[in-house]
């Protein structure tokens, strides 16, 4: 079955820092009191080597497209009332938040199971990539390798 495109909540692709209080606010909603929030930020190590940084680059338009995508998919798995997905390009340092995602449910068991969902889905489908710079090199991976 096709899931419709959600356009009707907050997705972006930022090339400046993530502002996790817009994120918050973009699925309030005061039926609902499970909020699950993930932020995912640059380590200083990966592999047993020492990053410097990393610089994300993505297909916007794409992207943007597959984070609704994945959020019509989570409401119809869970009783999600709102999804707001970000994700940053550019140099990142080390600590920078690279991608957020707030969902917002009637209870926390599904908020959590809801939001898991997202970024496992966002990170393994999203045209999004890295570029890890470390000690000694520099290496592009798909945003979602771990």
């Amino acid at each position: 079955m096709q899931t419709e495109l959600l356009q009707d909540t907050y997705f972006k692709i930022l090339d400046k820092p993530i502002n996790v209080q817009d994120v918050l606010d973009a699925v309030r909603a005061p039926e609902c009191g499970g909020l699950a929030l993930f932020l995912g930020t640059v380590r200083n190590h990966n592999h047993g080597k020492t990053v410097h940084w990393l610089e994300y680059e993505a297909y916007e338009t794409m992207a943007i497209k597959k984070m609704q995508q994945i959020a019509g998919e989570a409401m119809q798995k869970f009783p999600a009332k709102k999804i707001a997905m970000v994700h940053r390009v550019g140099k990142l340092d080390i600590g920078d938040i690279a991608v957020a995602i707030a969902v917002v449910t009637p209870h926390r068991r599904e908020a959590f199971e809801a939001c898991k969902f997202c970024i496992d889905t966002l990170k393994k489908t999203a045209p999004i990539w890295k570029k890890e710079v470390f000690e000694g090199g520099e290496v592009w991976l798909d945003a979602c390798q771990h």
